[in-house]
């Protein structure tokens, strides 16, 4: 049973970060719409205020969560779990450093799950193709489990992670953390939904690009036996510590990075696409299994008619416009980033006034520029829309980007909220994902049925 997350080890961060919020968060926060959740009313506290975690997978996104949970007061590890001997020895000392003195550390999960019986809750972040066992064998071992997302690695074993949750009664949070980020909450809550502020949605795109980088290596004292490796599924240490890449494993870039935006696509626009068409490729890297761009366009029904939505990924470059999410109607768009900086709504210039927005200190309006002298060489077209008013969100998140995804699963533990994105809720999304990937491979227009998304 793989328990393994081999990305490389980043730099140690600082160990403990503090929270700074803008007025604007505060609204954010106040005017939520907690996802639904067939589980959480089964679901019981744990046994005291403090929450014993475990953490399965100690790569790279491993040790992201596990320095946003040390910020977060009333939890405290008890375990930790990795087939690499070099990644658990590290989240062991690591730990034991920062002041959790009794982590036991595992090669399997299921012993771990065996000997140390007062785990309440496991946060999994393992290769996706463990996703599902370890979920599901945390789940009927009575833990309550936060996976990261891609849920699986297929959508069986998607649909599996769904049916355990609901059979045992415990919170199964996945790691779609946009969800609990309160610049977006407030965007789709109060702007996007209650004011409609963008009039009829129209369009929709999103992006998220790298640049060109190598595959990942590992110290030649740290190599993982032949015969380790094989019994969790890996066929070498280069495709062990590069498992994204290959079919076996993971999904490729529209599931590493798309699967976050194509997600928000559907908790904004509040349904699911009717169809997808994909074209992408491996093009670039001639020794990966997956695609390395990728460009899909989904038609939503809605209640006014048709709107698109592209979404884009390539790895080849980074194209210098950050990674974002934008929602185009006919009086405003919205551009959206974990990122503040790539975050901004513009109003068109025959749309109602915004001001209400502005007196409520929810949206804050940019600096105008100055006007262009007539006769200028810059300016526009007489068929070009004149520039709009822009607006900034007044939300700062002075935290690490998971840490409030990581809150509220542990407030739904303690009984004190409802999850921002159940497994039954984030399976919807992920089908989308799933389709996705069919649609580039084969090069067709795949139309959705309601079937596609019974769990």
């Amino acid at each position: 049973m793989n328990t393994a997350s081999p990305d490389a080890p980043p730099p140690e961060l600082g160990r403990r970060r503090f929270l700074k919020t803008a007025a604007g968060a505060s609204l954010a926060m106040a005017f939520a719409r907690p996802g639904s959740l067939l589980a959480q009313a089964a679901a019981s506290s744990p046994p005291s205020s403090t929450i014993n975690i475990a953490l399965v997978g100690i790569g790279l996104q491993g040790r992201i969560l596990m320095e946003a949970l040390l910020n977060i007061p009333g939890v405290r590890f008890v375990a930790v779990c990795d087939i690499w001997e070099y990644a658990r020895t590290y989240g062991q000392r690591y730990l034991q450093r920062s002041g959790f003195s009794e982590v036991a550390a595992f090669e399997n999960h299921q012993d771990m799950l065996d000997k140390v019986p007062s785990i309440d809750a496991v946060i999994v972040a393992t290769t996706d193709s463990w996703h599902a066992p370890v979920t599901n064998d945390a789940l009927r071992a009575g833990k309550h489990v936060y996976c990261e997302k891609m849920m699986a690695h297929t959508e069986d074993a998607a649909r599996s992670m769904v049916a355990a949750m609901r059979e045992t009664g415990r919170l199964l949070q996945i790691g779609h953390q946009r969800r609990s980020n309160p610049r977006y909450l407030l965007a789709r809550n109060r702007l996007l939904h209650d004011a409609r502020l963008l009039g009829r949605i129209t369009a929709a795109q999103a992006q998220w690009n790298r640049g060109v980088s190598p595959d990942l290596g590992w110290p030649q004292r740290a190599v993982i036996p032949g015969e380790v490796l094989r019994r969790y599924g890996f066929t070498s240490m280069h495709q062990f510590r590069n498992w994204r890449w290959f079919k076996d494993h993971g999904g490729g870039p529209l599931s590493d990075l798309g699967a976050h935006q194509i997600d928000i696509f559907n908790w904004f626009l509040n349904r699911s696409p009717a169809t997808v068409f994909g074209s992408g490729g491996t093009d670039y890297y001639n020794h990966h299994e997956w695609m390395d761009n990728a460009m899909v366009i989904y038609e939503y029904p809605m209640d006014e008619g048709i709107a698109r939505a592209f979404y884009q990924v390539q790895t080849t470059t980074s194209s210098g416009g950050g990674y974002w999410e934008q929602f185009m109607g006919d009086e405003g768009t919205m551009k959206l980033s974990e990122n503040p900086r790539y975050t901004a709504l513009y109003r068109e210039a025959t749309a109602p006034s915004w001001e209400e927005w502005v007196r409520r200190r929810i949206l804050a309006p940019q600096p105008t520029p100055p006007p262009v002298a007539a006769g200028s060489s810059a300016t526009i077209d007489a068929r070009e829309t004149a520039a709009l008013a822009a607006y900034n969100l007044p939300v700062v998140l002075n935290k690490p980007i998971h840490q409030p995804h990581l809150e509220n699963f542990f407030q739904a533990v303690r009984g004190e909220a409802r999850l921002t994105c159940p497994a039954d809720e984030a399976f919807r999304s992920e089908v989308v994902i799933y389709r996705a990937i069919e649609a580039v491979e084969q090069r067709r227009l795949i139309t959705f049925q309601p079937s596609d998304f019974d769990v």
